[in-house]
């Protein structure tokens, strides 16, 4: 049957309408995903992950794991140490691989691998809750451990002067990143990140080898500080808590592929899994000895804070805490692009902004 001239006419415009319409729409989400923070670019090389991954997973928690040997025991604790190396590593091969399970497909956002897992709704019910709970999180932890570090470089430099709140080091720490969060993208503060990646291996380092110069000290004792078995018990699983608040990180895995470029033939997880794996022996070189010499130095004794047990020389703690400060600054940009990423893309995919600098300057700002 042959339709009358009329409707030909009609279904042709018809069809090159929808055509026009689906290419405006296309081009308008091409045009969005090039301003977000995740897709806007995808150049970074295999280092760029190393800086990412050792700037979001090494953190100041690294100076309370000798603390944490102190509440498991030599044994537990080696074992726990050393497993959570391995397993973190082994789960983070396995978000690698799965960027690109699917041929033609990358999971550029956590949520979006969620989604594929549970579905579209449940996906984002399930994920989105949880990773804004560790990332915003460890802000908030970052801003108090930076706050803490500058005051606590202030008093060691200039003891003698008058005591500042923590509230002002903290103010002042926030101001770092009303100028820092207006970066777009993860391959704007790789500079960043890199220093960042310096710092908390200089700081680790500083940390187990004054351990190393002071000595064992006098009386150690290796054994649990509780007297009771529910004291025991529970500063053993506060003990695993720590090891595991150290070992962060996976969640900014997915976002950190994401600005990786990849094709058929030489997909992203090739690079992004050299730069894991230099990542990991970075980690290592970090974690293991500030853990096991701060341990064997001080045992039971040691400060839930290395740096605090080490009290001089004075030059040198301040040196580290003004250490800690730079990776923080580092770490909690790493840890805000995600986020920046999916208050963005609320505000233009599903409320309908312009994507604009006016748009990022107002949410990031009242982000910080």
């Amino acid at each position: 049957m042959i339709a009358p001239p009329g409707m030909q006419t009609c279904g042709m415009a018809c069809f090159h309408l929808i055509w026009f319409l689906v290419e405006e729409k296309s081009e308008k989400q091409k045009a969005i995903d090039e301003w977000l923070p995740i897709t806007s670019s995808r150049n970074a090389k295999w280092w760029y992950s190393t800086f990412h991954n050792v700037t979001a997973m090494v953190g100041a928690g690294v100076l309370g794991l000798p603390y944490a040997m102190a509440e498991l025991g030599w044994g537990p604790g080696v074992a726990v140490m050393v497993l959570s190396w391995i397993i973190t590593l082994y789960t983070l091969w396995q978000m690698v691989e799965m960027h690109e399970m699917v041929p033609g497909k990358r999971f550029d956002r956590y949520h979006e691998l969620g989604q594929h897992a549970f579905g579209e709704k449940l996906g984002l019910y399930i994920v989105v809750p949880q990773q804004l709970i560790v990332e915003v999180g460890t802000n908030i932890i970052y801003m108090v451990t930076g706050g803490q570090s500058l005051q606590k470089f202030h008093n060691t430099v200039c003891p003698s002067c008058k005591n500042i709140k923590l509230t002002y080091f903290i103010m002042i720490f926030a101001s770092v990143h009303f100028v820092l969060s207006h970066l777009p993208n993860f391959d704007s503060i790789t500079g960043i990140s890199l220093a960042a990646a310096v710092m908390s291996l200089s700081y680790s380092t500083i940390a187990w080898t004054a351990s190393l110069h002071k000595g064992v000290q006098p009386d150690v004792q290796y054994g649990y500080k509780a007297k009771s078995a529910a004291g025991t018990t529970f500063n053993f699983l506060a003990a695993l808590g720590d090891v595991a608040f150290a070992y962060a990180g996976h969640n900014v895995v997915l976002e950190i592929q994401a600005t990786i470029p990849s094709t058929p033939e030489k997909p992203s997880k090739g690079p992004m899994w050299k730069g894991v794996i230099v990542a990991y022996i970075i980690v290592a070189l970090c974690y293991l000895p500030v853990a096991f010499i701060g341990y064997w130095m001080f045992g039971n004794a040691v400060s839930d804070n290395i740096l605090i047990s080490l009290e001089k020389p004075a030059w040198l703690i301040a040196a580290a805490n003004m250490f800690v400060v730079i990776h923080v600054i580092g770490g909690y940009q790493i840890y805000a692009m995600p986020v920046f990423d999916m208050i963005e893309t609320v505000l233009v995919k599903k409320l309908h902004f312009k994507p604009t600098r006016t748009l990022r300057f107002v949410t990031r700002n009242v982000y910080v």
